[in-house]
């Protein structure tokens, strides 16, 4: 049985047996990938650009716009690349360096996410509070403990999967090189050091999630009580999208990681972990530009600007 000394690179899943469909699934993924690139590069030139959008709110959304950026530039190429080649290896190298990145990434998403909820908090709970709670230098250290939570998580993880033996080949049942894949091909005794480490994570993924329905329980009893109808709609305006964007990335993911195993088969691991690596990217722009007018204007004047740059 191969070692891990023995194992230079990994097979991914194929998404299709014929060239017709490798070349349809390249295109489709080509114009998902273009989408996500322009809806949060949009965000991010919006927010860096406009003054008026230079607060600790947007601060965290240009942020979250570059986590979504890298999450799906982490594995989209590459499963485009393999679509385009008619070829399913990545290399023991690149497959440790997309299981860093995209945990680094998830991780430090799902922390930034907290942290933003803790903002809608402080601005419609503590409004007179808000300015010396979330200052520039705290709002710059909360989201470093984000992007350094991530990367605690992704060093421990990744060190851990890569240093487990394989004993049952290398084709990974997945588009993607994913911990849970890797370690179905481990040995099945030192399988519990990653389950450990995965047990503990669950702990302080649920312990974020219960501060995040805290805030909003908090957060929607303190809307409830304004008497102005125009203040409810602002406050809503500005928490609608936060939630929607918290309800879909713990949604999809914790149906990829916490469905009973006597469902999971490979087309349907495909489809969820599709949905929880490429939808967020994709749909989190789109959220917060419908529903935030300060975002919308900021857009619109961005375009507006780089049209007439060109005429």
């Amino acid at each position: 049985m191969p070692n891990i000394s023995s194992v230079s690179k990994f097979l991914l899943l194929a998404f299709a047996d014929t060239r017709e469909l490798q070349l349809l699934h390249f295109a489709l993924f080509l114009g998902i990938y273009l989408a996500a690139l322009l809806g949060n590069g949009l965000i991010l030139s919006a927010v860096a650009c406009d003054h008026h959008l230079h607060t600790p709110m947007y601060f965290f959304l240009l942020n979250l716009a570059l986590l979504d950026l890298g999450c799906i530039s982490t594995t989209l190429p590459k499963a485009m690349a393999n679509a385009l080649w008619d070829t399913r290896a990545i290399s023991y190298q690149g497959c440790a360096a997309q299981v860093f990145l995209f945990v680094l990434l998830m991780s430090s998403e799902y922390s930034l996410l907290t942290v933003m909820a803790y903002d809608r908090y402080v601005a419609i709970c503590k409004p007179l509070h808000y300015g010396s709670l979330l200052g520039n230098r705290a709002c710059a250290q909360m989201a470093a403990a984000a992007w350094g939570s991530g990367f605690l998580n992704a060093v421990l993880h990744t060190a851990n999967t890569f240093s487990l033996p394989l004993c049952h080949g290398n084709a990974v049942d997945q588009f993607c090189c994913e911990i849970p894949q890797i370690l179905k091909l481990s040995c099945s005794d030192v399988y519990l050091r990653e389950a450990g480490l995965l047990v503990f994570s669950s702990c302080l993924v649920f312990g974020c999630f219960i501060f995040i329905v805290l805030s909003y329980v908090q957060i929607f009893r303190a809307v409830l009580r304004m008497p102005s109808e125009q203040g409810r709609h602002k406050a809503f305006s500005t928490c609608l999208p936060h939630l929607a964007v918290v309800s879909l990335f713990v949604s999809t993911a914790m149906f990829a990681y916490l469905k009973p195993p006597s469902i999971s088969f490979s087309s349907l691991d495909l489809v969820v972990a599709l949905l929880y690596s490429v939808l967020p990217p994709v749909v989190n722009p789109l959220i917060y530009s419908m529903r935030n007018q300060e975002v919308k204007d900021a857009v619109r004047k961005l375009l507006q600007y780089m049209f007439l740059d060109h005429q």
